[in-house]
């Protein structure tokens, strides 16, 4: 089903445009701060043209820290999830794993299927399935198979929910870095531009605290904030259009929508710039 309805957009009234039904979308990281760092511009856009975002963290960042022990750890990672969801106005689903304890199989499908008959999203945003660590490339294809059951009668989900075959549009964001496991370049088709909503991101990134000291010791990277807005600048620069964006892929459309279905396309619309040759290939 499509409604139609006049889009507010930073409180601008923009033309009318199909609307999904549900509007509801569902963001998913395979860590605390996933979402943040790859996805949260395009996740606030959406907000803002009315939206009900989920947030969805599959492990609960337990190995994310030097000196607590693990159920520490993640206690904090909840708070600070719970924190950055609060500033989207999003639904967070709870984790349902540990840190490096992703693996794809019938249990986890299960649940994902479960947060997917439950959210009824009309679009997910997913990692990359080419992404530099294991925790995220089975993310990404759990949740792709947990959407795909989502309709099926007979597959019982964890907890049981009901079937619910809703169309859905599934979007890879961009791997951590900007590279695949093999550090090659890893370029998207479809760009938004996040500028506008920057600071935004930028402030549920920075609910993940416990993160920075974390992320600098352990992997030697800048202030987290720092790394986030270089990768933000060159996908912008990638784009040559726009100053900050993050960039997406579709995933196939069977089994879950239209050949041609690009809602965030639709939705955004001067905010979104699809490459058309990178389709093609």
């Amino acid at each position: 089903m499509v409604c139609y309805s006049l889009v507010l957009f930073a409180g601008r009234p923009k033309c009318v445009i199909a609307r999904p039904d549900p509007m509801n979308v569902l963001f998913v990281g395979a860590h605390p701060d996933d979402i943040e760092f790859m996805m949260a511009g395009t996740l606030i856009l959406l907000a803002r043209a009315g939206f009900q975002i989920h947030m969805w963290n599959v492990t609960n960042g337990c190995y994310g820290g030097i000196s607590d022990d693990k159920n520490e750890i993640a206690r904090k990672r909840w708070e600070e999830s719970k924190a950055s969801a609060s500033i989207a106005g999003a639904v967070l689903h709870a984790p349902i794993a540990d840190d490096m304890s992703v693996f794809y199989g019938d249990n986890f499908v299960r649940k994902a299927c479960a947060v997917v008959r439950d959210s009824k999203p009309c679009m997910i945003f997913i990692p990359a399935p080419d992404d530099y660590v294991e925790d995220h490339i089975n993310t990404s294809r759990i949740v792709v198979s947990g959407a795909f059951a989502r309709a099926i009668n007979a597959f019982e989900s964890e907890p049981p929910l009901e079937a619910w075959n809703g169309k859905m549009t599934i979007y890879h964001a961009l791997p951590f870095g900007l590279t695949d496991q093999l550090a090659r370049p890893v370029c998207p088709e479809i760009y938004v531009d996040i500028a506008s909503v920057f600071d935004k991101k930028a402030e549920m990134l920075r609910c993940h605290s416990s993160q920075g000291i974390w992320l600098s010791e352990s992997q030697g990277t800048l202030s987290f904030v720092e790394n986030m807005e270089l990768m933000a600048k060159s996908v912008g620069g990638m784009s040559r259009e726009f100053r900050l964006a993050e960039g997406w892929r579709r995933h196939s459309h069977i089994g879950f929508c239209g050949p041609d279905d690009n809602p965030i396309e639709e939705i955004l619309r001067d905010k979104c710039y699809v490459d058309h040759l990178a389709e093609r290939y």
